[in-house]
């Protein structure tokens, strides 16, 4: 269980952010109250559960203590909620759906004699406002960091973010996980899991080792970023960083996560802008597409096992494991396709007997759509993928701003995380902060006129 320390520092966050604004430009103090909080506050279970109130956790309280300080001291350099259509209703939906899920789901669900509860008007207020307030990030960084200096700001944020944290990585490769049990008084995940390749992969303080992995590659691509934009000097710095975070990643001991690090190097490094923003639409176009290619047979599911058993079978075992338990798991999602089971543990599949779920989520696409249905999954992933996608249309018209270069690496790494959330579920607010600054970007982009090449004037000529 949580110590005292844990909930002292949960609690102390609100006044630690409120410092944060008052000494900082407020695109930083923006960063760094959620960044911060992502990196070195107590994961669950350590939470305060307020009646009415979805669990306040490391990722929501901090996300709703800075939309109330922004509310109250920053000046809002544009409204809060997306300005083009597609984007107001994905919000709409991805903040109301489950409304409808509730609606759907009155009845109670029994396995024998087990039972799990209908849904009511409590559920309906407490999902609602946990949709909302996870959406707060992606909000806050649409209305104040999508601007050159916001992007850059929240690139660099990143980059640091990831050398800072490599510290403790470092120590709990060396000494195994205990970070979070010395400080806090608790292991948030299994222990088994964290042993790899005869030796150990950091978890720190966030929820899994895979987390800290991907984070790694977010790091390391921003590194990337900021080196395609800098002077000679600086940009040797940057890419050392990169290099160094690359290095840390391979001790991560995460397959996936070294994969996206490996193809995303190169592709974020030497690929000119808009070939980056080519490949980053047509990657989260697949990801969204994933569960139909996947339904349809479209995806290579014995291919893709036979290449994870030549690298790993341990590894190749596990991926089994997951993909049987999405087949499970869409089964019965498509008893209510549209809008889910909802919460309580009714997507899952129960012993009739002991009631001991039987069934395993590791896909944040299979968690969407047992919970909110094809409409929640939709929602989410369409708003993580809606900026890619308007910067794969509108982006031309941004021309040669100074921003460009580092707009292409973090389009990337969007969509990287939409195909990360197939076999995972590393939603974080970080994945928010850069859709919601990418988006107002692409929405700014949108209202340009397109920048046409220049002509050159025509000129007296001998024909021969």
């Amino acid at each position: 269980m949580p110590n005292a320390l844990a909930y002292l520092m949960l609690a102390a966050w609100p006044l630690i952010t409120l410092v944060m604004f008052r000494r900082w430009p407020m695109e930083r103090a923006l960063i760094w109250s959620l960044l911060g909080a992502y990196m070195f506050l107590p994961p669950p279970p350590a939470a305060f559960d307020f009646p009415l109130m979805p669990p306040l956790t490391k990722e929501s309280l901090p996300s709703l203590a800075t939309f109330v300080i922004c509310l109250i001291h920053a000046k809002a350099r544009a409204p809060l909620l997306p300005q083009t259509l597609p984007a107001r209703v994905l919000v709409a939906l991805f903040i109301l759906s489950p409304v409808a899920t509730v609606l759907t789901n009155g009845e109670p669900v029994f396995y024998g004699r087990i039972g799990l509860p209908a849904l009511g008007l409590k559920d309906m207020v407490a999902l609602c406002l946990l949709q909302a307030i996870l959406l707060l990030p992606f909000l806050l960084a649409r209305q104040h960091l999508a601007t050159p200096e916001g992007l850059r700001e929240l690139v660099k944020a990143l980059m640091l973010g990831g050398l800072i944290y490599s510290l403790p990585m470092l120590l709990e490769v060396r000494l195994s996980p205990q970070l979070n049990i010395w400080i806090y008084g608790y292991f948030q995940h299994s222990f088994e899991q964290m042993m790899r390749a005869g030796g150990f992969r950091p978890i720190v303080f966030m929820y899994h080792g895979l987390w800290v992995a991907f984070f790694t590659v977010m790091a390391m691509t921003c590194a990337i970023a900021l080196a395609r934009e800098a002077d000679v000097r600086r940009r040797i710095f940057y890419l050392l960083a990169a290099l160094y975070l690359g290095g840390v990643l391979v001790l991560c001991k995460s397959l996936g996560s070294l994969i996206y690090g490996v193809y995303l190097a190169p592709l974020a490094l030497f690929l000119p802008t808009r070939m980056q923003i080519h490949i980053a639409g047509v990657i989260a176009v697949v990801a969204i597409a994933y569960p139909v290619l996947k339904g349809a047979g479209l995806i290579p599911v014995d291919w893709i096992l036979e290449q994870a058993a030549k690298v790993d079978p341990e590894r190749a075992n596990s991926l089994r494991f997951r993909l049987d338990n999405e087949d499970i798991l869409m089964e019965r999602a498509l008893e209510k396709p549209l809008f889910g089971w909802g919460s309580w543990g009714r997507n899952h599949i129960l012993n009739p007997i002991t009631g001991v779920i039987e069934t395993v989520t590791d896909g944040r696409w299979i968690i969407l759509i047992g919970i909110f249905g094809w409409v929640g999954y939709l929602a989410e992933f369409g708003l993580i993928a809606l900026p890619v996608l308007m910067l794969w249309v509108y982006g031309r018209r941004l021309g040669d701003a100074a921003h460009m270069r580092l707009i292409g690496p973090v389009a990337l790494l969007l969509a990287v995380n939409l195909i990360d959330m197939l076999p995972n579920a590393t939603l974080t607010p970080l994945t928010w902060l850069f859709a919601g600054a990418v988006l107002g970007l692409a929405e700014t982009a949108r209202h340009q006129r397109p920048v046409t090449a220049r002509r050159r004037p025509l000129g007296w000529r001998p024909i021969m």
